[in-house]
């Protein structure tokens, strides 16, 4: 149900009501979650791209029967009831690219070289064994 949801939606925010996005790009849909009785989907956005992704979320929930309406017609001989939409802002691939940069602006220093000669100053290991 989830996986349907969420083709359909991506369908009906490019291809339906492009309009609501006022020319910018319609914001990908990156999870659908489904109760179990299936009255509700929270529907998680990337909204990564087209401006404030505030406003555009806000625009979204005030339209939110609309796309409800227009997501019924489309599925409507495969479901009996349109679950009520829950929209949220996916913001994960934003935090994963910020952790990419932090990650990437560490300075860490080469790892020593272990040289043989170098074992006479290193405590003994414990023999576990006796063919150690």
């Amino acid at each position: 149900m989830a996986s349907l949801l969420q083709q359909e939606l991506a369908a009906v925010l490019q291809r339906d009501l492009p309009h609501l996005f006022n020319g910018a790009l319609a914001p990908g849909i990156s999870t659908v979650r489904v109760t179990p009785d299936l009255g509700q989907a929270r529907v998680y956005l990337s909204l990564l791209l087209g401006g404030d992704a505030e406003a555009r979320l806000q625009d979204i929930r005030d339209n939110a029967k609309a796309i409800r309406q227009a997501l019924g017609k489309r599925i409507r001989q495969t479901v009996r009831v349109v679950p009520e939409l829950i929209f949220f802002h996916d913001d994960s691939a934003a935090y994963a690219a910020h952790m990419d940069q932090v990650l990437g602006s560490l300075n860490i220093p080469p790892a020593p070289k272990n040289d043989d000669e170098d074992d006479e100053d290193q405590p003994a290991r414990p023999r576990l064994f006796n063919n150690e």
